[in-house]
């Protein structure tokens, strides 16, 4: 990876702003998903419509109770510094981006990719509390932490 300085306090209010977004867009597919379960409740003759749609609300339910619980998590992460692998941290390692923060997945800021990872991921596992240098094998994938913001 280049040596390039990254300012984690934008990248935090980054993730936040993807999480809000997701909210925003879970959000207006369950409005439009029960408008729709309100229209077809009018006719008397589509039932397996009205259960696919009733399954699709339970499945939008269950998304936005985990976008929610991300953003929750999202206010757990601090922009503190350190010399070890933590919760908040950005880890460059000679292969990737990681942002210890949620489970986000893969996202690009300032045409870099990132991976935003929560603590549970067995990749921050196994990161958690190595420095600069330490070196890790995951998935026969051999990487080098090469700086800690």
């Amino acid at each position: 990876m280049q040596n390039k300085k990254y300012n984690k306090e934008s990248i935090r209010n980054y993730v936040t702003v993807q999480i809000l977004n997701k909210i925003k867009t879970l959000d207006f597919y369950l409005d439009f998903t029960l408008e729709a379960s309100r229209e077809i409740k009018k006719t008397s003759n589509y039932d397996s419509i009205r259960e696919e749609i009733q399954e699709e609300i339970y499945h939008l339910d269950k998304q936005m109770f985990a976008v929610k619980n991300m953003q929750k998590q999202m206010l757990k992460v601090i922009n503190t510094t350190s010399d070890k692998v933590q919760l908040g941290s950005l880890v460059i390692t000679n292969k990737a981006r990681f942002y210890i923060s949620v489970s986000l997945g893969e996202f690009f800021y300032e045409n870099d990719r990132f991976y935003a990872i929560s603590l549970e991921c067995p990749m921050s596992k196994i990161m958690l509390g190595k420095k600069v240098g330490d070196e890790f094998v995951l998935n026969n994938i051999h990487q080098k932490i090469e700086e800690i913001f």
